[in-house]
């Protein structure tokens, strides 16, 4: 027994001297890599005569760029884990289109969006009319793909020429709204369910308290998918000039097209109009080289990637102009939380203070608040609503800028501004309450565990381990019922509807901005230009410039930022990946599953209300 002892102690100190000596190379080379990198110039980027830009677009197309801390960030690549899917600032992919369409160097843009993850309709709708720019200007769009889904097919549709692979496929297939629902796996559990909520469509709290979607939700997000649906449609249909008829909605009408091409997805995508031609890569290359001639090297066509040409056209370091007036844009993007939170969550305390720091700048003249958000803590959302008054108060305007969603505490932030813009697709509305306790009391008592003691009032009668009194659920639903009635109040106030017709098409019910438009809960439709000049002509300004107001990085934080995200380590780092065990299951087959869970799981964590209290919209997080 001793000599096992002995063998297993002497393997354990073998594997952890070798763990640490993989980890202290590791860390030489970033040091020895950065130091490298902080002392030798960077390439310079040029673009040749009638060039190729190649919009190769890799990962979700947002408002705001997720905080990631940037070690954890280095080290993503080697973990290879995907635990933290790549983000696309909306306003980047814009920019560089833009620029692209005056370059004379540029001729033109190739839509690789392959690796394009998903993107809400109205970030594709500003990058469609950015392409369609682009090719108003004289210039060729081409787009080529393996295979193209619907948010891909999207921008596809308005190239010049769309090409597939020959063994590739086009996907669309609608819109869908499936949640997990968890009642039965909580009745095993023994979790007790306190639920307060009022409104009919008030959907957010169903996967706890049901195993299906309610009738009433089924009602609703029917209507409100369909409509973004048929927007979809329309929009393709014209780009691509074909009938809306050409959408399969049926499996009957989609089985008989397949078996006509004898179940080749590419000769149904091209019989169907969907595409132009099947190519492969290397013929694309062959068609491209012809087209603009070869690069230095001799082996391609002459091009320059999103990436190289965004590096090349945005500063390192944004100077804002001391002297002139400014329209500052705030973006909430993500569920709305109390206290202080980095950005891709809306912090109740954090947000504020950016719109603090906007009120109390001179020279800003209007503030476009940017709404990105489904909501969540009531509390957090009327933190930031204050704010909002004071701006105005300030004799300042403010414009809210609804993007994808802005529903529920993303409503409630938006509903004292002085006007209300949305794009024709986003999802809004959702103006209803809820709360919602979990307790672990019969789970324990199954484990032979239990809770007793005295209390000094009658009123410690709520607890994880005890259950909640009765009387004390009584007291939480008035509490509910009390804050949908502030939630109506307001919206009938700021917006100037009767409070009973705000009532009406409040209940939680979910809408899109054109039906939205219909009830006043907004004013126009349009995009973030177009709330950025709405809020220039109220504050009167001519000439004025416009600022992004931001949370700033601590000196440390930057630091390691340039450090860790300097080209040099992004380098040394990418040939070294540390494989994680549960890759199969997270990346693989499993994966949608996995992630699907994880998502419900996490929303749990950011139930963090000081009241209990929530304003948000879960059955709006819809996969496009």
């Amino acid at each position: 027994m001793n000599l096992i002892s002995k063998f297993f102690k002497a393997l354990w100190h073998g594997l952890n001297f070798s763990r640490r000596l993989i980890l202290n190379l590791i860390f030489f080379v970033i040091i020895v890599a950065a130091l490298v990198a902080l002392f030798s110039s960077d390439e310079k980027i040029t673009v040749a005569d009638n060039s190729v830009l190649k919009l190769n677009l890799n990962g979700f197309l947002v408002e705001e760029l997720t905080y990631i801390d940037p070690i954890d960030a280095a080290f993503q690549d080697m973990r290879d884990s995907g635990d933290q899917p790549k983000e696309i600032l909306l306003d980047d992919v814009l920019q560089v289109i833009n620029r692209a369409t005056t370059d004379e160097s540029i001729q033109v843009l190739l839509l690789d969006i392959g690796n394009l993850y998903g993107g809400h309709l109205d970030k594709l709708e500003v990058i469609a009319q950015a392409i369609d720019e682009f090719k108003a200007a004289g210039k060729k769009v081409l787009a080529h793909s393996a295979y193209y889904n619907q948010t891909q097919y999207y921008l596809a549709a308005h190239a010049d020429t769309i090409s597939l692979h020959p063994y590739g496929g086009v996907k669309i297939k609608g819109f869908a709204s499936y949640p997990m629902y968890f009642k039965d796996a909580l009745d095993k559990l023994k979790v007790t369910q306190h639920i307060f909520r009022v409104g009919t469509y008030k959907s957010a709290i169903e996967p706890l308290i049901r195993n299906d979607m309610s009738d009433a939700a089924k009602e609703a997000n029917r209507l409100w998918l369909g409509e973004l649906w048929q927007q979809y449609k329309v929009q393709v249909s014209e780009a691509r000039q074909f009938g809306l008829d050409n959408f399969d909605e049926t499996l009957d009408a989609y089985q008989s097209k397949i078996q006509s091409v004898h179940g080749d997805f590419a000769q149904y995508a091209l019989a169907n109009g969907w595409v132009d031609e099947l190519k492969t890569d290397q013929q694309l290359q062959a068609e491209l080289i012809e087209l603009v001639g070869l690069n230095d090297s001799g082996k391609t066509f002459k091009q320059v990637s999103f990436y190289k040409y965004l590096e090349m056209i945005k500063p390192p370091v944004q100077f804002d102009n001391p002297v002139t007036e400014k329209v500052a844009v705030i973006v909430a993007r993500g569920a709305i939380e109390d206290g202080k939170r980095k950005a891709g969550t809306i912090g109740g305390d954090s947000t504020a203070a950016l719109l603090k720091k906007a009120r109390l700048d001179d020279k800003v003249k209007a503030v476009v608040l940017r709404i990105d958000s489904g909501g969540g803590s009531m509390f957090a959302s009327q933190i930031i609503r204050n704010e909002v008054l004071a701006i105005k108060a300030a004799g300042k305007p403010v414009i809210a800028s609804m993007g994808s969603i802005a529903a529920s505490g993303g409503y409630w932030i938006a509903a004292s501004a002085n006007e209300i813009w949305a794009a024709p697709t986003t999802i809004t509305g959702s103006i209803g309450v809820f709360g919602a306790l979990l307790t672990l009391e019969n789970s324990l008592k199954e484990l032979g565990i239990h809770s007793d003691g005295v209390s000094t009032t009658e009123l410690n009668a709520i607890s994880i381990t005890r259950g909640i009194d009765p009387q004390l659920a009584d007291i939480y639903q008035l509490s509910v019922e009390n804050s949908y009635d502030k939630f109506i109040s307001i919206v009938a106030m700021e917006r100037n509807i009767d409070k009973a017709a705000v009532d009406k098409v409040a209940q939680g019910r979910v809408w899109t901005a054109t039906q939205a438009k219909e009830f006043g809960l907004i004013d126009k439709l349009g995009y973030k230009a177009d709330a950025i000049e709405a809020a220039a002509k109220l504050a009167n300004l001519d000439f004025y410039d416009v600022i992004t107001i931001q949370q700033e990085l601590s000196e440390k934080e930057q630091l390691i930022r340039e450090v860790f995200g300097s080209a040099m380590v992004q380098s040394a780092l990418s040939g070294i990946k540390l494989t994680a065990p549960l890759n199969v299951l997270t990346n693989g087959y499993l994966a949608p599953v996995t992630s699907q869970v994880e998502k419900n799981l996490s929303i749990l964590n950011q139930f963090n209300d000081p009241n209990g209290t929530y304003v948000r919209c879960l059955v709006c997080e819809v996969s496009f």
